[in-house]
């Protein structure tokens, strides 16, 4: 794995999954930004954090986190807020951090959920959770941004022998139970952090279990043998196209409109018109 010292904000890096992000960040030897809404919260960090005091859904507080960053994590969540949560901060925490970024370019590394194109489960009936989280990967893929984007299973439900990884595509495990697979957050932390360097992650969607055997040391060679996203895709590569473009609420096609005008595509990330302009069906949305 090429060694890459960088700046990272961490998103959510008072949460379960970003405290693990922040020491796991600070481990490999890069600098960290966590952003916390208040200082409270900062005083569970590590010494080693540089803090910036910022809310996610308040995009004129965010100009300070994102200057002269190189990489950004998002592992924030709305909390079980509902609907309006899901929209606000697990949407619309992406939506304005990369706003905030405006011209300048940062490698990605944005935290969902495993079975997230699942839209007719009563989890996603009752909290729109998941389209909300799919919402913002679109965004992401929109950005023009180097990404990976990390579908986690069911955290800490590790037996005592499921150390092995295995990432997957397609987004196929749909129960919305602990059986769709199990993670540990520490997993979790390291292979989001350890995307931020790796060559063979750019482009790439997937979600991210664990299962019976020793823990692998090349990160490299798992990401290495997945399928990159189709370029200029908004859906992640093998995903079910069930969420049309032209189904979505006005608000979110201007919003990837407004993201797709920001900067040029970065190394293999691929877009030549904005999302108004595209044509839809095939493999599902794509922005060509």
């Amino acid at each position: 794995m090429t060694v890459s010292r960088k700046t990272v904000l961490v998103v959510g890096a008072t949460g379960s999954i970003g405290r693990l992000v922040v020491e796991e960040a600070i481990g490999q030897g890069h600098t960290v930004r966590a952003l916390v809404r208040t200082p409270d919260k900062a005083r569970q960090l590590p010494s080693e954090a540089q803090v910036v005091i910022g809310d996610v859904t308040q995009p004129g507080k965010l100009a300070g986190a994102v200057d002269g960053i190189d990489a950004v994590v998002f592992t924030h969540g709305s909390d079980n807020a509902g609907k309006v949560g899901a929209e606000s901060v697990d949407y619309g925490g992406v939506r304005n951090v990369l706003s905030a970024l405006g011209t300048r370019t940062a490698r990605i590394a944005l935290m969902t959920s495993i079975g997230v194109t699942n839209r007719t489960g009563k989890y996603n009936r009752t909290t729109e959770a998941h389209d909300w989280k799919r919402r913002s990967e679109r965004l992401v893929r929109a950005s023009g941004l180097a990404y990976t984007i990390v579908r986690p299973g069911w955290f800490d439900y590790n037996g005592p022998d499921q150390h092995r990884l295995v990432l997957l595509q397609g987004d196929t495990r749909k129960a919305g139970d602990s059986s769709d697979g199990v993670i540990a957050r520490c997993q979790i932390a390291g292979i989001l952090v350890s995307s931020l360097i790796s060559d063979h992650s750019l482009r790439k969607t997937f979600e991210l279990v664990a299962v019976n055997g020793l823990a692998q040391e090349n990160f490299d060679a798992l990401f290495a043998a997945l399928d990159e996203d189709p370029q200029g895709a908004l859906d992640g590569v093998h995903d079910t196209a069930n969420m049309p473009l032209n189904d979505e609420p006005k608000r979110v096609r201007e919003d990837l409109n407004a993201m797709t005008r920001l900067r040029p595509p970065e190394r293999g990330v691929g877009r030549e018109r904005p999302p108004d302009e595209r044509n839809l069906g095939g493999q599902g949305d794509k922005l060509v």
